[in-house]
């Protein structure tokens, strides 16, 4: 493992997949500290423009010359291993790291680094505590899962000596990080693949939990409660017995008003404009995080006033024919019911999920409780499964989702094509979903496309679909 002194004498820096949500803040905070980095990604994005205007050198594709003399070379764990970048670099003499052994060396650069984690929500809590640092006035630190709008991007440097950063358990990465401040938002069976069993995945929140300084977590939530018996924390949920606690009092449209009460008492008046119970938690959660940092009521009941959401998080893309066009990250069936949920509550006729599973182990894994979730909809459109990092051994398709859930439309792909992967064969896909949703929606619909891959790009395919002159 690198340490802090090691990294100190490095000199160039090269970033596998830079323009990635989770690459950018990283190379944000290195590049301040006078790195020379250079980078590249296959895919041209708004954050790789960003990153070319911090004056970093963006190679588009990626090829074994793209290492040059890099003596640190940074990627993903979306990265295979066959990657040409990946292989030169490990043959190079390079020190090469994934980007979770980076980003936790750059958290014990702060004297208070408050780690968000939690299978769902992290985050929105992560840019909702970041917005009310920002609206304190405090000058920090931060890295997001995905892209808040008043910072440009997905990270931001700072120069308090305060970092909030989103710490995910995928592959126990949020152990690397020194964690403070370690916020716990629920847990959950996910990432099965690697943890094996729910008592395995409770151990690590359970670690993560032991190294911090301060531990917030939610009361509400039972698994929680299991992983951290005997141990001393501060509390957050619905539930008056909490630290922190929230009751509702309206719901209208998008905003959320709730009365937020300290050791039973009532401190303030609180409204969000993000729909849905969970996120009232969210908001507790980074309320808590908030004033164990001594940040005021002012400044939390500011940056809840101010937050619009995350990129991503139930975000509006737009409005055709009077139908809506929303887009959300959730992948797991808990953040899939959440999300379907907090859509019901509000004035449309009819809600859509355009669904992109993750990876075929999750599908398999988790296949009830999809369904389960999915069938909240009016109506299902299941795309192909993104396999990303997996190869689909044990032979498992979309159909077989949807098959199960009643009302649900797919079409079908043939299994060779379907497991290549292909970028045309995608687009054909959601060019299909998408003509079947614009042909069948109707005015005072809500369009909700879900999914942590690059469904959101069939969700613009929708609403540009939705503006053609066939509809005018």
């Amino acid at each position: 493992m690198l340490d802090i002194q090691q990294l100190k004498n490095k000199k160039h820096l090269h970033f596998i997949g830079i323009g990635g949500s989770g690459m950018y803040p990283i190379a944000q905070i290195l590049h301040a500290k006078g790195y020379y980095i250079t980078g590249s990604d296959n895919n041209e994005t708004e954050t790789l423009r960003a990153v070319r205007d911090m004056g970093i050198e963006v190679t588009l594709g990626q090829r074994a010359e793209n290492i040059g003399d890099a003596d640190l070379v940074i990627y993903t764990a979306a990265v295979l291993d066959d990657n040409p970048e990946l292989m030169a670099a490990r043959s190079s003499g390079a020190y090469v790291a994934e980007r979770s052994e980076i980003l936790g060396l750059l958290t014990s650069l702060y004297k208070n680094s408050i780690g968000v984690s939690g299978t769902h929500g992290k985050t929105t809590a992560t840019s909702m505590l970041t917005q009310i640092f920002l609206e304190e006035g405090v000058d920090i630190s931060c890295v997001i899962g995905g892209k808040l709008k008043s910072i440009g991007g997905s990270g931001r440097v700072g120069k308090s000596d305060i970092m909030v950063c989103e710490a995910c358990e995928f592959k126990d990465h949020f152990l690397k990080f020194k964690r403070d401040t370690a916020v716990i938002l629920n847990i959950d069976a996910d990432h099965l693949d690697y943890f094996g069993s729910l008592d395995n995945i409770k151990a690590s929140f359970r670690e993560f939990a032991q190294k911090a300084r301060v531990v917030i977590a939610n009361g509400d939530d039972r698994n929680t409660r299991d992983a951290l018996e005997g141990m001393e924390y501060i509390t957050f949920g619905f539930n008056e017995d909490n630290d922190y606690s929230a009751k509702i009092t309206s719901v209208k449209g998008m905003t959320t008003c709730f009365e937020l009460y300290e050791k039973g008492e009532l401190v303030r008046e609180l409204a969000i404009f993000v729909p849905g119970k969970h996120n009232v938690l969210n908001a507790l959660a980074a309320a808590a995080a908030a004033r164990s940092a001594g940040v005021s009521y002012d400044g939390i009941e500011m940056g809840l006033q101010v937050f619009r959401g995350a990129a991503r998080r139930f975000e509006k893309l737009g409005e055709e024919r009077g139908i809506t066009v929303v887009d959300d990250y959730a992948h797991h069936p808990a953040e899939i019911a959440s999300a379907l949920n907090a859509a019901k509550t509000l004035d449309f006729k009819r809600i859509w999920a355009l669904f992109q599973p993750f990876t075929y182990s999750r599908t398999q894994l988790l296949m009830d409780d999809f369904v389960d979730a999915l069938s909240i909809a009016d109506t299902a459109v299941i795309t192909d499964i993104m396999g990303s990092r997996e190869r689909n051994d044990n032979g498992v398709y979309a159909e077989q989702l949807a098959q199960r859930i009643p009302g649900a439309v797919w079409f079908d792909t043939p299994h060779d094509i379907a497991d290549a992967q292909t970028a045309e064969q995608k687009r054909h896909n959601f060019s299909q979903c998408v003509e079947y949703i614009a042909n069948h929606a109707q005015p005072g619909d809500m369009v909700i496309a879900m999914g942590c891959g690059d469904v959101y790009k069939a969700a613009k395919m929708l609403l540009e679909r939705l503006k053609g002159d066939e509809f005018s």
